[in-house]
């Protein structure tokens, strides 16, 4: 049976040069419209944590969430899934200082630039400010990780850097543990408090 993770597999290696027709056939089994473009796997994480706390389950409605693997590359995986490639409807999340890429990819791709959502710097940014420092640092606790931010705070890089500067400092720091908190953050959030970007995306699928 077909299923999404083999999609991206396929979607992955046809960006990477190989043949698009497993990603073809694997598109049409799967009845996908849509293909949802994010940065890396912290924006997939989050994306679909947040569609699974408000009961949605994207790949039954034909939804495709896409790790490209860095704002570059928006332009290669928008040619593959958009009008010159499966066809499908192009939406996503991108960072405010990334827009221009977008902005040229999907124009090279022939698709419309009004279904991508823009973080001011990017969406851990997005998800510290709408919780607020305090209870981040509270979920980060409560995930044993409170020795390694305290250590973090005692390098003197991160002395007198406000606080929201840190915490989005320290997600990055090793690797997985941006994956890991931005599901991790979502599930910490109120559905009332959700970032624009993030709620605007989901409500728009």
């Amino acid at each position: 049976m077909a299923d999404m993770y083999a999609f991206r597999d396929a979607i992955d290696r046809w960006a990477a040069g190989g043949p698009g027709g497993p990603a073809s056939d694997l598109a049409g089994q799967l009845g996908l419209r849509t293909a949802v473009l994010l940065e890396g796997p912290s924006d997939l994480a989050a994306v679909e944590a947040l569609a699974a706390r408000r009961g949605r389950d994207l790949a039954a409605e034909g939804v495709c969430v896409v790790s490209m693997g860095g704002a570059m590359n928006v332009g290669r995986y928008a040619g593959l899934l958009g009008p010159p490639g499966l066809g499908l409807r192009l939406t996503g999340l991108c960072d405010e200082r990334e827009q221009p890429f977008y902005d040229r990819g999907l124009d090279r791709a022939g698709a419309p630039r009004a279904g991508f959502f823009v973080c001011v710097a990017d969406l851990e940014d997005e998800l510290i400010r709408a919780l607020g420092t305090a209870r981040v640092e509270e979920v980060v606790a409560a995930e044993g990780d409170l020795r390694p931010w305290q250590t973090f705070l005692s390098q003197p890089a991160q002395r007198g850097r406000p606080r929201q500067q840190q915490l989005r400092r320290f997600l990055g720091t090793t690797k997985g543990r941006k994956i890991r908190y931005g599901r991790l953050l979502v599930e910490a959030l109120d559905l009332g408090q959700v970032p624009a970007p993030l709620d605007d995306l989901l409500m728009s699928l």
